[in-house]
């Protein structure tokens, strides 16, 4: 059985706010983990305002030269706001651990998102369960390290 689109979208809506809030209750210095998982702050543009957004996700692949995270919005039947930005205007700014540094970001091709699904979903199987409850194939993004012009 198919969650409704409004469900999906209610939970990551729940799910971001919540640790939104636990930042702001702490001071930033709560959570360091949400459910095993890198909390990260993705910061885009918005690719027909121009305002910037600030969202925040969890990264179930990363090391240091790439953070990859889900554009799962919980099973969703479209991708979210900000992997649309992330992909308009690929020179995003992601905060780790209260460091904001400059990076690029990119879909993953096909042959890296099948080398890195098992990966992400062995980090939270949750994942799994959100790319059953669609018909898209729910992307990756991957951030880089923005190049030194």
């Amino acid at each position: 059985m198919r969650t409704p689109d409004f469900a999906a979208e209610a939970g990551a809506w729940v799910l971001e706010h919540g640790h939104r809030t636990l930042l702001a209750l702490t001071g930033g210095r709560f959570p360091t983990s949400v459910m095993g998982m890198l909390p990260v702050e993705l910061h885009t543009v918005g690719r027909k305002s121009g305002r910037k957004f600030a969202t925040l996700l969890t990264a179930p692949v990363h090391d240091d030269d790439r953070i990859v995270v889900v554009a799962s919005k919980g099973g969703h039947s479209d991708h979210p706001d900000w992997f649309k930005n992330a992909i308009a205007t690929p020179d995003v700014d992601v905060t780790v651990e209260g460091v904001t540094r400059p990076m690029r970001a990119r879909a993953a091709s096909a042959a890296e998102r099948a080398e890195l699904w098992p990966a992400v979903v062995k980090a939270y199987r949750g994942y799994e369960g959100y790319q059953r409850n669609t018909d898209r194939e729910i992307p990756l993004l991957i951030l880089e390290p923005r190049p030194r012009d």
